[in-house]
């Protein structure tokens, strides 16, 4: 499966940790991933590492961690942010610069809808041992169906629920790479925050898919959010975590 248009990661690096802090529930998140896909002793690849976050916390868990990332901007935030022992790796998913059966975990995090999927899996598995593991952190359908956003951009759950693969679809295309049946976790969780704060990410995009929105829909979207946002601002976040092993 091909990926989505994808935004400039370059050009979002600098104000990327900012505008996506890590909070309790992105910790919440981190600990289910953690657990259910056993990371911690093993050789950890953290496909897609972006500004080196989650790799620096499961380094600080006790896993033996790398990072690999496309963008160099992104990488070069990463080199800042990670502990000495993380290494980083300019490279793709679609071509891993590892070699074959190095390491015990892949991890794909909020990644999967903007690699070529086929291509990735079959990379993940081929530098995984026997009987490593995947595990994919995404999105459940139900997510754009009640994301707060929706009320102010009318395409933005339409994009995503293309970009974003649904659980079954994700599941064929593990097992076609070579990966044994999917196990799916989902967590849902339920957030609130301050207006002011919603506004300030809504300006600065926080999200990749503002990024692929038509101009005058941000514009309008952004104006309506700006004199009708509540305070606070509710809304939910459902995640769905894949782990399978390989083949």
């Amino acid at each position: 499966m091909s990926s989505s248009p994808t935004p400039d990661f370059g050009r979002l690096a600098a104000t990327y940790d900012e505008l996506r802090p890590a909070d309790e529930h992105w910790l919440e998140l981190v600990d289910l991933l953690t657990a259910e896909a056993d990371l911690v002793g093993g050789r950890v690849l953290d496909i897609g590492c972006g500004t080196g976050r989650l790799a620096g916390e499961l380094a600080r868990r006790g896993a033996r961690v790398w990072g690999v990332e496309p963008s160099p901007e992104m990488l070069d935030v990463a080199r800042a942010n990670v502990p000495a022992e993380v290494g980083l790796k300019l490279g793709r998913a679609e071509e891993l610069p590892f070699r074959d059966g190095w390491f015990d975990r892949a991890v794909f995090s909020l990644v999967v809808h903007l690699v070529d999927r086929d291509a990735a899996f079959a990379e993940a598995r081929r530098i995984l041992a026997p009987g490593g593991i995947v595990a994919v952190v995404t999105f459940q359908p139900s997510h754009f169906d009640r994301y707060f956003l929706n009320d102010f951009f009318p395409s933005l759950a339409e994009i995503d629920r293309v970009r974003f693969p649904r659980p079954e679809t994700l599941a064929a295309e593990l097992e076609s790479a070579g990966f044994g049946p999917t196990r799916f976790v989902p967590l849902h969780q339920e957030v609130v925050g301050e207006r002011e704060e919603a506004l300030r990410r809504i300006r600065g995009r926080h999200i990749s898919t503002f990024h692929l929105l038509d101009a005058v829909e941000y514009e309008a979207g952004l104006e309506r959010a700006e004199a009708e946002l509540p305070d606070p601002v509710a809304t939910t976040r459902d995640f769905l975590l894949a782990v399978a092993q390989r083949r």
